[in-house]
C-alpha cells in the first residue's frame, strides 16, 4: 500500500518520469514527500527507495544530509532567523532572541501547537535587507520585533497562505517536461563559460 496519496503518487511516477536515470529523482521525490506530510516519514522514504531503485538507507542518508529535509515532524511553519554577519550586525541575535520568546521555543523547537519550528540560520543570501529571516524558505526582511509580532499573527490567522505555504512546498509550479538539452550541448555550455572565466582571469 502506497505511503503517497493517489495525487502524490502520480506526481511521483511523472517526476520519475522527467530523468534519463530514475535515481536522479531521489531529492525531488523527497521533497515531494515533504510536501504530503510536513517531513519524511520512514514509509515514504521507503516507497521512495522503491521508486527510485535504491535501498531506504541510501534515502535515509540523503534526508538525513540536507539542512531542507526533515526526518523528524517539523511545524507547519519553519522560522529560521539569521544570525549571519550582516544580520547579526543589524540586530539578527536579538531578533532569533525575541523570537526564542515570543514563540516559548529555543531554537530547534516547535511551539505546543505544533504551528512553529525555529531554527537559527546561517547567511540565506538576503543582506540587503537584515536583519532577515526566512519562513518555509519565504524571505521576510528587515525585520523587528513589532514586524516579527504582525508576521506570526498573520500566519496564525492564514493571511499569509498566498505567500507562505505549508512547510513541505517548495514550488507551486510542477515540471512537466523533461529536460531538454543533450549532454552535448550541456557540454558546449559549460566549455564556453570556463573559457570566459579564464580569460577574465588572464585579463585581471
Amino acid at each position: 500500500m502506497s505511503g503517497f496519496t493517489p495525487e502524490m503518487r502520480a506526481r511521483a511516477e511523472k517526476i520519475c518520469s522527467l530523468y534519463p536515470k530514475v535515481r536522479s529523482a531521489l531529492i525531488p521525490l523527497c521533497h515531494l514527500a515533504q510536501e504530503q506530510a510536513g517531513y519524511l516519514r520512514e514509509d515514504l522514504m521507503i516507497e521512495i527507495a522503491e521508486l527510485v531503485d535504491v535501498t531506504p538507507a541510501e534515502v535515509y542518508g540523503t534526508a538525513s544530509f540536507y539542512d531542507m529535509l526533515h526526518t523528524e515532524p517539523v511545524g507547519k511553519y519553519l522560522v529560521g532567523v539569521c544570525t549571519n554577519i550582516a544580520c547579526l550586525m543589524q540586530g539578527g541575535e536579538d531578533l532569533l532572541e525575541y523570537a526564542e520568546e515570543k514563540l516559548g521555543v529555543a531554537p530547534g523547537g516547535t511551539t505546543d501547537d505544533g504551528l512553529f519550528t525555529l531554527e537559527d540560520m546561517e547567511c540565506i543570501a538576503h543582506c540587503n535587507k537584515a536583519p532577515a529571516l526566512q519562513v518555509n524558505y519565504r524571505f521576510f526582511g528587515p525585520v523587528d520585533e513589532d514586524g516579527f509580532d504582525k508576521m506570526i499573527d498573520d500566519l496564525r490567522e492564514g493571511r499569509l497562505a498566498d505567500d507562505v505555504p505549508s512547510h513541505g512546498t517548495l514550488i507551486r509550479e510542477e515540471r512537466s517536461a523533461p529536460i531538454a538539452l543533450t549532454m552535448d550541448e550541456v557540454l558546449k555550455e559549460r566549455a564556453v563559460s570556463d573559457a570566459a572565466i579564464a580569460q577574465r582571469k588572464v585579463q585581471a
